[in-house]
């Protein structure tokens, strides 16, 4: 089953290093630059590719950085990040594996990488690609291993006196409790079948440092009697080297089919480049965000989980962060509602619109009101500043995952798309995306937390979210750009949009012919009711 990466979490930055981008020291390395830094108290590599692809995939890269790079370089050339973080000499040990897990969070969190990268361990790398994928097996898409130490009761233990008593020390064993150890690559391999992720092992089928059949032969008859899916390719006549393969066309190919999402499942759309309010945070060092949606915006979910990166993304900045998330209110009420919550309080410079759940579950709205309530936000909005920019993002519920997973797309989904593409808005499909990931099992409804996610849930829509703009602001700033007014069409979609829409006080209306001012008795009608509007 080809799996596919979700984009990754946060753009920041560490001390030293201007916001978004990575610290220490940058040279070239085969055409491209490489930075080199500490994190976690253990030395770094990124090698950045010339233009990323979407959604920031990248190849981690454990133990011996630089050795027959052919299939790195490719990556590369494709629009990879190559990574790499040096923990050869704890030799995969659960100390090994937390300062992956810190890197992890580092480049995903605040660079925006895919949540899940390709892994490539050459030798002892084979310990740690095994043994983090094992802990971490919803962050892992593919694992190639060359000439890979899956066992290390065979290497280093069988050939290698000093380096055994290195490992034994890494993992602060004596040499019975490691040799009755079951936590090897050999011994783990549930969590990976479990999860799905292909692996491919290339090895010299006359290896006697690391022995096929001490390790790659046992692993992949372990894993493929778990149901998973492995492909061994075995040189023949070829020893513990040269690693890898001349030409790396297999590699290459395995690793972009297991992390490179069709583009039918690309589930965001970035139209512009989200350029004014990059402007107004970088230069100006100020800016209004606003989040306008139902109680998905208003949970302690993707909001200020986005707030968070963009803090990060530009530190020196100061941020007027506003909640404008009411429960069970749906695109219509956004609209008017958006002057009085939003507009009233000053400039707003980005906004996010989110009401795909409500439309559905709430209002039950038919496409054509959907599309006069959100394209009623984009006048009005625009109204008030030209330059905003605008995103649209679909949260999800149950039912929307019925329908993508039988190929429909939800209809308030549909409409608010139309309304996005007519107005030239980028879009966050985590309806689409989710739906997608559950299809292939990836992870389950209850993991994500349902209709209102669990953290689990709430990181992957904030993964999404910031790679939109990880991949918008990818380059810097060029010194030559200025804000500018947004286009807008000749004509709008429904000429009956709610762009005028407000609230008003009973006292400022004038009533007309047989029109009257009425209370509902709250108190006497059944169910629940919102304080916020009921008074």
């Amino acid at each position: 089953m080809k799996r596919w990466m979700a984009m990754a979490m946060v753009v920041g930055s560490l001390a030293g290093a201007k916001p978004g981008e990575f610290p220490g020291k940058v040279d070239a390395w085969h055409g491209f630059a490489r930075h080199t830094f500490r994190h976690d108290g253990r030395q770094c590599f990124v090698v950045k590719p010339k233009e990323a692809m979407q959604g920031n995939p990248w190849v981690w890269r454990a133990r011996f950085f630089g050795h027959e790079p052919q299939a790195d370089i490719a990556l590369l050339k494709q629009g990879f990040h190559v990574v790499y973080m040096d923990v050869g000499s704890m030799f995969g040990s659960p100390k090994a594996v937390a300062h992956w897990d810190a890197f992890h969070r580092y480049l995903t969190r605040e660079h925006g990488f895919a949540w899940r990268p390709a892994l490539e361990g050459m030798s002892r790398g084979g310990l740690i690609i095994y043994n983090w994928a094992a802990a971490n097996p919803d962050k892992a898409a593919c694992i190639y291993g060359d000439a890979p130490v899956c066992d290390f009761k065979s290497w280093p233990r069988k050939r290698s006196a000093p380096t055994w008593q290195a490992c034994l020390k890494a993992y602060g064993m004596t040499e019975e409790q490691a040799l009755a150890y079951g936590g090897n690559p050999i011994d783990n391999l549930v969590p990976l079948a479990q999860a799905g992720i292909p692996l491919l092992n290339v090895c010299g089928a006359a290896d006697t440092t690391v022995p096929m059949v001490e390790n790659t032969n046992i692993l992949a008859e372990r894993y493929r009697a778990l149901g998973g899916k492995i492909e061994v390719i075995a040189k023949p006549d070829c020893g513990h080297h040269p690693h890898s393969l001349k030409d790396p066309k297999l590699i290459v190919d395995f690793i972009l089919a297991h992390t490179i999402r069709p583009e039918s499942h690309a589930r965001t759309m970035l139209r512009g480049e989200l350029q004014n309010c990059r402007i107004r945070f970088a230069r100006e060092k100020r800016g209004r965000v606003a989040f306008l949606g139902g109680s998905i915006t208003n949970m302690a979910g993707y909001r200020p989980r986005f707030a968070a990166w963009l803090g990060k993304r530009f530190p020196e900045t100061k941020f007027d962060f506003m909640n404008a998330g009411v429960s069970s209110t749906c695109s219509m009420t956004g609209a008017f509602r958006l002057d009085r919550e939003v507009l009233a309080k000053g400039q707003v410079d980005l906004l996010f619109v989110e009401f795909a759940v409500n439309d559905n579950q709430d209002a039950h709205h038919a496409p054509a009101i959907s599309v006069r309530g959100m394209e009623g936000i984009v006048h009005h909005a625009r109204a008030a500043n030209p330059a905003m920019d605008i995103v649209f993002v679909y949260t999800t519920n149950l039912g929307h995952v019925k329908n993508y997973q039988r190929g429909v797309e939800p209809q308030e989904i549909a409409a608010h798309r139309q309304v996005a593409a007519h107005y030239g808005l980028a879009e966050v499909n985590w309806a689409g995306e989710i739906s997608e990931r559950l299809r292939t099992g990836e992870f389950d409804w209850k993991k994500f937390g349902g209709c209102h996610p669990a953290p689990f849930g709430n990181d992957l829509y904030a993964v999404t979210l910031s790679g939109l703009f990880a991949r918008a602001w990818a380059q810097d700033l060029p010194v030559e750009a200025k804000m500018a007014p947004a286009a807008m069409p000749e004509q709008p979609l429904d000429p009956l949009h709610y762009g005028r829409g407000r609230f008003l006080k009973p006292d400022q209306v004038t009533l007309g012919e047989g029109w009257q001012h009425d209370v509902p008795k709250w108190a006497e009608i059944k169910g629940s009711k919102r304080g916020r509007f009921t008074g």
